[in-house]
């Protein structure tokens, strides 16, 4: 690593706060940030953007970066900044036929490629937020390790026991709320994984992970929005960034993975979210904006006035009487596609806030007296959550 930990986060925190008038604002929220203003030739670059153009700087944060640097230049070490080296990870051993039963194929990809990353197991382990333990259910194969796995859901847990059954391998189930835990210590000396815990759940492991019974950590984090927390602060009080939670959801808004289809939805959302803040703002000829609530994908599936018809209801608002329906709909689509273009923009700093909170977090491990290692385990077009957080005592 080019940087250590405390070095790389406050030249990350450094950086993001000399920038943050870039990535800040909401092209959602806003039709012109100040920034259009402020650089009006990066926004008129943006607004020229073609559809090709904006699906690659959407899924490529590098060259969306290079792209926003070109019309205004930022720190130079940007780029440095976010590199991040892979994990050297021997091939797994094989496994037998049963082990991959109900695990599908980016999902299996993602498991292989961490299990390979967290190399010889040689102790009892402990699988955070585990689901049906399809994690856990590899390492127990690949190690000879047993594994005792976490999870909230009973009939997750219950599935996974009958899976273990089926794959041969020791594995326990407990079903178990962890943000409820006061301490491991009752599993005892033993090696914790987490593949993608979110939010709080990553954050509850690094409180609770002590080097004289976690003797080894994995983790890698996702989601970092899903939090009680509205603000976070970083362990170094030199640190000057606070993230909202708007800010941490930037960090994981990533599209390399997403189906056709999946984009497809996530653009009619958009598109009829906008249109229905163009017919809200008619109705009550405030041109103010004003959160929307998470909508069930079932309204997706009818038409823009039924999607409309079911906000509006749940707002309260008198829409009975709309009758150009279209006209709100193509309104909509149009301020889709300006903002898909200048949230460009915000999306060239997205691998730089996540690692910002990677190594918040690894920072507060070092503290407990863990060495701490953050590579990545996979490629992108596998998982964009690809970070790996390794702590050993």
């Amino acid at each position: 690593m080019t940087y250590l930990q405390t070095e790389r986060l406050l030249a990350l925190d450094a950086a993001l706060t000399e920038t943050a008038w870039l990535w800040r604002p909401m092209p959602f929220k806003e039709a012109r940030p100040q920034w259009c203003h402020d650089a009006p030739a990066l926004a008129q670059a943006c607004l020229a953007l073609d559809d090709d153009a904006v699906d690659q700087l959407t899924r490529d944060g590098a060259a969306a970066w290079s792209f926003v640097s070109h019309w205004v230049p930022g720190p130079p070490d940007m780029p440095a900044l976010c590199r991040v080296d892979a994990v050297e990870a021997p091939a797994l051993k094989q496994l037998g036929p049963h082990i991959r039963c109900d695990i599908p194929g980016r999902k299996w990809e993602q498991i292989e490629a961490f299990a390979r990353a967290l190399g010889v197991f040689d102790i009892k382990g402990v699988e955070w937020c585990g689901g049906k333990g399809h994690l856990g259910r590899v390492v127990a194969a690949a190690s000879g390790q047993a594994v005792h796995t976490l999870e909230h859901d009973a009939e997750l847990c219950e599935a996974g026991r009958g899976l273990a059954r089926k794959a041969g391998v020791a594995q326990e189930f407990e079903t178990r709320d962890v943000l409820s835990l006061v301490g491991l210590e009752a599993y005892g000396r033993h090696g914790v994984m987490a593949l993608h815990a979110c939010g709080d759940l990553h954050r509850k492991l690094v409180e609770l992970a002590e080097p004289d019974s976690s003797t080894r950590l994995h983790l890698s984090p996702c989601c970092y929005h899903l939090s009680a927390q509205s603000e976070y602060h970083a362990c170094l009080p030199a640190a000057r960034l606070v993230l909202s939670r708007e800010d941490r959801r930037l960090a994981v808004t990533d599209t390399a993975t997403s189906s056709a289809r999946e984009l497809r939805l996530r653009d009619r959302e958009m598109a009829w979210k906008l249109g229905y803040v163009c017919l809200r703002e008619d109705v009550l000829g405030s041109a103010a904006y004003a959160p929307i609530k998470p909508i069930p994908k079932a309204w997706l599936g009818g038409s823009f006035e039924s999607f409309c018809r079911a906000l509006a209801a749940r707002d309260g608002l008198p829409v009975v009487s709309v009758s150009q329906w279209d006209r709100y709909e193509q309104a909509g689509y149009r301020r889709q596609r300006e903002v898909m273009r200048l949230s460009v923009v915000r999306l060239a700093f997205r691998r730089a806030l996540e690692l910002w909170l990677v190594f918040d977090l690894a920072l507060r491990l070092e503290a407990k007296g863990y060495d701490v290692a953050v590579n990545t385990f996979c490629e992108p077009s596998v998982t964009p959550r690809n970070i790996l957080i390794s702590a050993t005592s």
